[in-house]
């Protein structure tokens, strides 16, 4: 795992031996960049499962001001800092160990508000789907008029979705709407926008 673009380009990032932490594969993270390239120039970063910080950081790389990255696991969060400090980027991040649900509040409760939030939760949870419905249903907004969203998930996730008569409720949020959704073998990126 590394950065693929920008000042930190080559640096190679650590990840924990660990399964509760997935990072987003290069592949799978070049395309997405090339996707949402418009939006990264001094944009606000959100990384609500941030992981190992991989997305967040390549965005600091490619020319974003600021990256907000959460997670709630201990690991998670001690690979962040190392990663961060790793791709000189200590001094444009904000890290937080909070449930997700929590992050948001203290987001929403600082005014800050996002132009590119990414979601990579666990792929068999229904994380995703929460922060979606939280984002598009709150009254205290995290994500700018003109922002997008980014949920990393898989195609095991929809086909469960599928079975159970929910897969729906990924294009029926309040407010946001699906704008794209792309998939890279296994891994599926479905990208938001307000309605």
């Amino acid at each position: 795992m590394r950065i693929i673009a920008g000042r930190a380009k080559a640096k190679r990032l650590v990840s924990p031996k660990t399964e509760k932490t997935r990072p987003t594969l290069d592949r799978v993270k070049e395309a997405l960049f090339s996707i949402i390239d418009s939006y990264v120039k001094d944009a606000d970063v959100l990384d609500l499962f941030g992981g190992t910080g991989n997305l967040a950081l390549e965005a600091i790389s490619r020319g974003a001001k600021f990256a907000w990255i959460n997670d709630k696991e201990s690991l998670s969060i001690s690979t962040i800092w190392s990663n961060a400090k790793l791709t000189n980027s200590l001094e444009c991040v904000k890290i937080t160990k909070k449930d997700y649900a929590k992050c948001l509040g203290q987001i929403a409760r600082e005014n800050v508000l996002f132009d590119i939030i990414f979601l990579d939760p666990p792929y068999d949870s229904m994380l995703g789907v929460e922060t979606l419905t939280k984002i598009s249903e709150s009254e205290n907004q995290v994500l700018k008029k003109d922002g997008i969203i980014i949920y990393e998930t898989d195609k095991n996730f929809l086909l469960k979705l599928e079975k159970s008569n929910k897969a729906e409720i990924l294009n029926s949020f309040k407010n946001l709407q699906c704008i794209d959704e792309r998939a890279y073998g296994n891994v599926v990126l479905k990208m938001y926008k307000w309605r």
